[in-house]
């Protein structure tokens, strides 16, 4: 739908073009179909509830039942908490937050990245209610009797962060397969839905705090 608002008027000519040139328009089709085929991806936030290889039983929020399947080397992260203080200029934050009357975050969750770890930077809003992720650079930080205020910045703009004493502060460190055990609640930010029902997880995240955001 993006496309067709970009485009506007000028996209009737351009597809009358390709339908003058046959190879053009196969070319386009199988595009088409590719990107129609491309199974769809899904968040997931759930409880392992058995384990068989690399095929995960788990239980969702809501009860429901899925089965999951770990993609070969797929990476394997383990949540930790992390102290406020190893946020530092130049720390690159995904940030859950609530937004505020006058245009700031709040901060609930705040995921500190190791060093040389950076996911596409932006803000947009999340999948929990009122809530709001910002993949961000601090640029500089402010401490205060309750709590801190950070500046982050990404590509587009820049956000005012304010971080209460209760925000949640978390980083990972590498794990394995090995590692993952019935009763531990995961989080993968896009399962791929397969035709059978399975999702595919490219990589998952685990513990007992954070996850959930």
């Amino acid at each position: 739908m993006m496309l067709w608002k970009v485009l506007g008027a000028s996209a009737v000519p351009l597809l009358c073009a390709i339908a003058m040139q046959p190879r053009h328009a196969a070319l386009a089709q199988g595009m088409m179909q590719q990107t129609q085929a491309a199974p769809p991806t899904v968040r997931v936030r759930a409880t392992i509830a058995s384990i068989d290889g690399s095929v995960l039983t788990v239980k969702a929020r809501d009860g429901a039942e899925m089965k999951l399947k770990l993609a070969d080397n797929g990476p394997v992260n383990e949540i930790v908490k992390a102290p406020v203080s190893d946020i530092k200029e130049g720390s690159y934050l995904a940030i859950t937050a609530s937004p505020q009357p006058d245009g700031s975050q709040k901060a609930m969750a705040i995921l500190i990245f190791p060093p040389n770890v950076h996911p596409p930077e932006g803000f947009s809003t999340w999948d929990l209610p009122n809530t709001t992720m910002t993949n961000a650079t601090v640029a500089n930080q402010v401490a205060a009797a309750d709590g801190q205020t950070l500046t982050v910045k990404y590509k587009d703009g820049e956000k005012k962060i304010i971080v209460p004493p209760n925000a949640e502060i978390i980083t990972y460190k590498k794990a394995s397969v090995t590692d993952l055990k019935p009763g531990q609640k995961i989080f993968i930010f896009a399962a791929k839905k397969l035709p059978d029902g399975t999702l595919e997880a490219p990589n998952v995240s685990f513990g007992d705090y954070g996850v959930w955001r």
